[in-house]
């Protein structure tokens, strides 16, 4: 696990330009330092490195992704971490036996630039993957303390699609419509915007007999036709 720890940091330190770190960490509102690494050449530098370095089993991929994760200096060795956690020769491990790990991420990493990329792209496709486990979790998540398992549970369902569980949807959206952080709102809204491609309508209706906040309610209408 160290020697991938070193290769994905000499990789992401060859990648950086300096001169762009402030700007990110200032933009990020980061405590943690920035190297100044680009989404571009970050993804394809770890590209690299994750393909020379294979693990051949779930429970070393995820003892590997959390080493990244917890030992990281700056915030790309985090951002290396969640990549690691989606990477291409890893999807026969996206089990049940993956959510602690996310969970830890989401907790400990309590922002949106960690938080939304594992809701969607992680969190989501267990929840596809094993609904009957997943979604009563999403209501416990959905009804809980926690900011961002809150923003998990409402985003969970971004790239479903037709195939969005409305019910589950309104449940996990519902807990929350009362409170008045910005990142809660604002999941509420972007949830609801990813819906209306597919059935406007319906999204149209729930707003209007819904009371949502004037934030949730222009990003869930957006992209809509102006009523």
């Amino acid at each position: 696990m160290e020697i991938l720890q070193k290769a994905v940091r000499m990789a992401l330190t060859d990648a950086a330009d300096p001169a762009k770190a402030s700007a990110m960490q200032a933009y990020m509102k980061s405590s943690m330092p920035f190297l100044g690494v680009q989404a571009a050449p970050r993804r394809a530098a770890l590209k690299r490195v994750f393909a020379d370095y294979p693990v051949d089993a779930a429970s070393v991929w995820r003892e590997a992704t959390l080493t990244l994760w917890r030992g990281a200096e700056y915030r790309e060795e985090r951002y290396a971490a969640i990549e690691l956690s989606g990477f291409r020769l890893y999807r026969a491990f996206q089990t049940l036996d993956a959510l602690p790990m996310y969970e830890e991420m989401i907790v400990t990493g309590a922002w949106w630039d960690y938080v939304d990329e594992l809701a969607v792209h992680r969190v989501g496709g267990l929840l596809a993957a094993f609904p009957d486990t997943m979604r009563p979790l999403m209501l416990r998540w959905a009804r809980g303390t926690d900011l961002w398992k809150r923003r998990t549970a409402i985003l969970s369902q971004n790239r479903f699609k037709s195939a969005t569980d409305t019910g589950l949807l309104y449940a996990c959206i519902e807990p929350s419509l009362s409170d008045n952080d910005f990142f809660a709102r604002k999941a509420i809204g972007w949830a609801l915007r990813e819906y209306a491609k597919t059935n406007p309508g319906e999204v149209v209706r729930y707003v209007d007999h819904t009371r949502i906040s004037g934030l949730s309610r222009r990003e869930a209408l957006k992209n809509l036709p102006t009523r």
